[in-house]
C-alpha cells in the first residue's frame, strides 16, 4: 500500500484518506503531504470503523489490498467491510491495478474537482 500511495500521491492528494491505524502510520510517513485520517488498527475495530463510515454515506471509494495467500487474522471484519461495500455500491479496489483504475474513473474524478472533498478508505491486510 505504501508503495501505491508513493506512486500516486498526486493523485490521492485531491482526497481525504481514511486509513486504520498502522496503514495510516505507514503511508503518512512515506507521504506526509497527504490527507490522512487514522483510525484503530483494523483488527481493534478499524475496518468496522470504516464500515460504518460506508453505512452514514461518508465514504466514496474502498482501497483494500489483499494478499491471497495470508491467513487475515481479522478475516470476519474484513469480510463485513467487503459486504458493506457491495450492499451500498462503494467503488473497491482489492489489488494494485484496480486500485489505480478507481482513481481514474469518472466516477472519484469527478467529486475530486467538486467543493467537497470526497473521502476514500485504505487498508491493507
Amino acid at each position: 500500500m505504501v508503495t501505491f500511495a508513493r506512486l500516486n500521491t498526486a493523485k490521492l492528494a485531491d482526497y481525504k484518506l481514511m486509513a486504520t491505524g498502522t496503514t495510516g502510520g505507514r503511508i503518512g510517513e512515506a507521504c506526509p503531504d497527504l490527507n490522512i485520517i487514522r483510525l484503530k488498527s483494523g483488527p481493534l475495530g478499524g475496518d468496522q470503523q470504516i464500515g460504518a463510515m460506508i453505512a452514514e454515506g461518508r465514504l466514496h471509494g474502498l482501497i483494500f489490498f489483499v494478499d491471497p495467500l495470508t491467513p487475515m487474522p481479522h478475516d470476519v471484519d474484513v469480510k463485513a467491510l467487503m459486504r458493506l461495500a457491495l450492499v451500498y455500491d462503494i467503488p473497491m479496489a482489492l489489488n494494485r491495478s484496480t486500485a489505480e483504475i478507481l482513481l481514474r474513473s469518472a466516477r472519484l474524478t469527478g467529486l475530486a474537482t467538486s467543493s467537497q472533498t470526497p473521502e476514500i478508505a485504505k487498508n491493507r491486510s
